[in-house]
């Protein structure tokens, strides 16, 4: 590849929208796709088979639609390796790829449909850890992270109304410089920690008023962002995840009502129903619980979380980007 040209800008070429072959280059090419799509005919798992065999049915139509270019298939190829260098115990920079390209909200959409008043879910992203600390319904995940303190609280149900007692929610957050704990180079443990519902299935917490941040955009992805022009920067947000015997897994945000992001998240996470009202108030006004803020003025939120039985789809987790902590 020459060198002076950008690794995601091939050299220019005149686009046609709608390129014409000849027939006899048409059969050659057809030919070529059921070659490759009768070649995955023997695997054993038909959904492997099925995946496989739609998956080259659609790269091919690509291709042969957009006249992809040896040059062009080389930038691409280029581009995933250095994905895969990127990619380490801490950043994932596949999952990144897969959030700004909406796959990752896809794959949600067609993993989660709807079911009456069940909670929207949305994308995962690729800070969860496993083994986050327990606290205490009421108490603080922030373990020292900075931002304004902020108070959530609300009730888990079912469908049909019921409260679900000892649900786990596992919450994460970047702080307010826009970084989770797994960002920085030490082994902080910060916004983020697991809890249970009560009997009468309700829940709270202090954790910090959530701001716009950019996604990772110092490596390839970042770059593919630059070079068509789009903003790396989400939504403000808060992660949940909420589990409870019989019901589905639900992995989901709330969404700060007023942010200048939510119409343009970098990942196409938002979803109206978690667009929730972050209510302002003073340091002069006391909190509910009691909690000293310091002086501070913090936020509080009321978020309420309706699971789906477990029966109606199977949730699908990505896989941590760190285990173990």
């Amino acid at each position: 590849m020459p060198s002076d040209h950008h690794p995601l800008q091939p050299p220019a070429r005149s686009v046609d929208p709608a390129p014409s072959v000849s027939p006899e280059q048409a059969r050659r090419e057809q030919d070529l796709v059921d070659r490759v799509v009768a070649s995955f005919d023997d695997t054993e798992s038909p959904r492997l088979r099925q995946l496989m065999q739609a998956l080259v049915r659609h790269l091919h139509a690509y291709v042969r639609e957009v006249r992809l270019t040896e040059q062009e298939w080389s930038t691409a190829v280029a581009f995933l390796t250095e994905c895969g260098h990127v990619t380490d115990d801490k950043r994932q920079e596949f999952v990144l790829l897969s959030d700004v390209l909406g796959v990752s909200m896809q794959t949600i959409a067609v993993g989660n449909e709807t079911i009456g008043d069940a909670t929207a879910a949305t994308v995962f992203g690729p800070f969860f850890v496993d083994g986050s600390p327990r606290i205490e319904s009421g108490g603080d995940l922030t373990f020292g992270a900075k931002g304004q303190p902020c108070r959530v609280q609300g009730t888990v149900r079912d469908l049909t109304g019921r409260p679900v007692p000892g649900a786990r929610i596992e919450v994460w957050e970047a702080d307010e410089d826009g970084l989770y704990d797994v960002q920085y180079r030490d082994d902080r443990v910060a916004a983020r920690a697991h809890l249970f519902t009560g009997d009468d299935g309700r829940y709270s917490f202090w954790g910090l008023t959530p701001t716009p941040y950019p996604i990772p955009h110092d490596g390839p992805v970042g770059r593919l962002l630059e070079a068509a022009g789009r903003s790396p920067i989400r939504a403000s947000h808060l992660h949940f995840m909420v589990s409870a015997p019989g019901l589905r897994t639900l992995v989901t945000h709330i969404f700060v009502d007023g942010c200048d992001y939510l119409d343009r998240d970098s990942v196409f996470g938002v979803e109206d129903s978690l667009v929730k009202d972050f209510v302002r108030h003073s340091a002069q006004e006391p909190p509910p619980d009691g909690r000293d803020v310091a002086g501070r003025s913090w936020a509080s939120v009321d978020f309420d979380i309706v699971l789906a039985p477990a029966e109606w789809r199977a949730a699908r987790v990505h896989p941590s980007a760190r285990r173990g902590r």
